[in-house]
């Protein structure tokens, strides 16, 4: 908003900086979100490139899937720890669309998902979405879309439950907290798709799990999984 005011912008500029959501520095006029050098040194872990990366290594068995990626490792005290945590805490949606963009860039460079027919965030139950204002992962969603040109399916899938917080939990003890979480509404019109499934964080998959499994109900649905980071 502020480049767009002229030299009220640059004003409001020297004592209210936009500040980058990884490192905290002052961003340039050219520079949106994340600065230039966080940008350049984004932890990727090039997932997109191998199918039998890590992460799917880990949900092999667990569900059918056709691709599982993520874009960078998450790392506690990480600069990627401070944009997941600005964006599901500090009200920043700007932050997931900035990096579903940055994704788009990366994964348009290869054909992994050029099939897939639609994109689907995993939902927050109503109370959370009135709290927060937001999904994080519609949000991711919506840069990933607007890069790859791939619609979005924010009506189907959704959350029936508020479940507890999942962050303590082993993983059996996240899909059994989970397991009848979500619901799908018109199934109908479902059928036969190709779902590329967006979460911000994978830790043990259970969401992804759950919410998969659902879907795979649906006659002739296929699911590849995205997020934005992957917990080594």
């Amino acid at each position: 908003m502020k480049k767009n005011l002229g030299y009220l912008g640059d004003l409001l500029a020297l004592f209210f900086p936009e500040l980058c959501a990884a490192c905290g520095k002052s961003l340039f006029k050219n520079e949106r979100i994340i600065c230039t050098n966080c940008v350049y040194h984004l932890p990727q872990t090039n997932f997109h490139e191998d199918p039998n990366n890590k992460m799917a290594r880990q949900l092999w068995g667990r569900f059918p899937f056709v691709q599982t990626i993520a874009f960078l490792y998450f790392r506690k005290g990480s600069r990627i720890q401070n944009m997941m945590h600005k964006l599901k805490y500090r009200k920043s949606p700007e932050t997931g669309i900035r990096l579903g963009e940055l994704y788009a860039y990366e994964l348009k460079r290869s054909d992994i998902f050029k099939k897939s027919d639609l994109i689907m965030p995993i939902p927050l139950h109503p109370a959370k979405f009135k709290k927060r204002g937001y999904n994080q992962s519609e949000c991711i969603a919506k840069g990933l879309s607007a890069i790859l040109n791939i619609p979005i399916n924010t009506k189907n899938l959704v959350r029936l439950e508020n479940t507890e917080t999942q962050t303590k939990k082993s993983r059996y003890a996240r899909y059994e907290n989970l397991v009848s979480a979500f619901d799908v509404k018109e199934k109908s019109e479902l059928i036969n798709k190709h779902i590329m499934l967006i979460d911000d964080v994978m830790t043990t998959g259970a969401t992804l799990e759950a919410c998969s499994l659902l879907l795979q109900e649906i006659e002739g649905v296929k699911i590849s999984i995205c997020t934005i980071a992957y917990a080594e």
